[in-house]
């Protein structure tokens, strides 16, 4: 099956890990041309190391997200190598688990400038080009904790619900222009994230992370954890041509484990 995505302009937030790798790396294989950006350095050379195997022109931008000057080098090097982005994956690390009851502002701050403002400052400098062109994809990293929140995870709950309601508004405005934008509801795929929560709940319940896991897993109606490959797999059809009249949706990767029809 040809996506149509051979030459396409891909940049990839996190795409040094999980996730955004998993995006990458089908991306890449797909024809299109990755930038890869993470913060950890070795962890991007070996991405961009594989990316190159498949598309040599690919490459890495180590950056921290967070940081104003970072984002701001990263736009100059993508305006001067590319002078515009086709693909734009936002993807940024979950928020740390803390209850509900938390009123702690500094905390809720860090983690809205993070999750929300970045993501939409972001696609804000390369929307007008895409919208020019006639042709854009805007993918979303969430969460299914958009439909069924996750205990626990009061800021992932709340801030990811926040972010799908900017990504239908913004699909609606620029459908007619040729650009998409879509949500990928991430349920338990095996990743760093998802370790470091099983460990976190292990602890909590005075058990065996593998325990854990082995729980969590049986919830799942196909029986396992996900793959960052098959994640990736979705995000490379809803980038393509092929996937052209699908806008403004919110797609479930999670082995069925969602109760929700919709």
């Amino acid at each position: 099956m040809n996506l149509g995505i051979e030459g396409r302009r891909a940049l990839v937030l996190g795409g040094n890990k999980g996730l955004g790798r998993g995006v990458a790396a089908r991306l890449a294989a797909e024809g299109a041309v990755v930038a890869a950006v993470g913060r950890d350095a070795a962890a991007l050379e070996a991405t961009v190391a594989d990316l190159r195997g498949v598309s040599p022109s690919s490459f890495g931008i180590h950056a921290d997200l967070e940081n104003p000057a970072d984002v701001a080098a990263m736009f100059e090097r993508i305006d001067l190598e590319w002078g515009g982005v086709d693909i734009l994956l936002l993807n940024g690390g979950g928020p740390p688990p803390f209850g509900a009851g938390d009123a702690d502002g500094a905390r809720w701050h860090r983690q809205f400038d993070a999750l929300f403002l970045t993501g939409l400052g972001i696609a804000a400098h390369v929307l007008p080009g895409m919208r020019a062109r006639r042709w854009g994809r805007i993918l979303v990293v969430s969460s299914t904790s958009v439909r069924e929140p996750i205990r626990g995870l009061t800021a992932s709950n709340a801030l990811r619900a926040a972010v799908a309601g900017w990504a239908k508004s913004l699909a609606n405005e620029v459908a007619a222009d040729g650009v998409t934008v879509n949500l990928l509801l991430a349920g338990r795929i095996d990743t760093e994230r998802t370790k470091v929560l099983d460990r976190l709940d292990a602890q909590a319940r005075g058990v065996d992370a593998e325990a854990i896991a082995a729980e969590s897993q049986a919830e799942v109606p196909i029986g396992r954890y996900g793959t960052a490959d098959e994640f990736g797999a979705v995000a490379a059809f809803l980038a393509s041509d092929l996937a052209s009249y699908v806008t403004g949706s919110a797609i479930p990767i999670d082995g069925g484990l969602a109760r929700a029809i919709l």
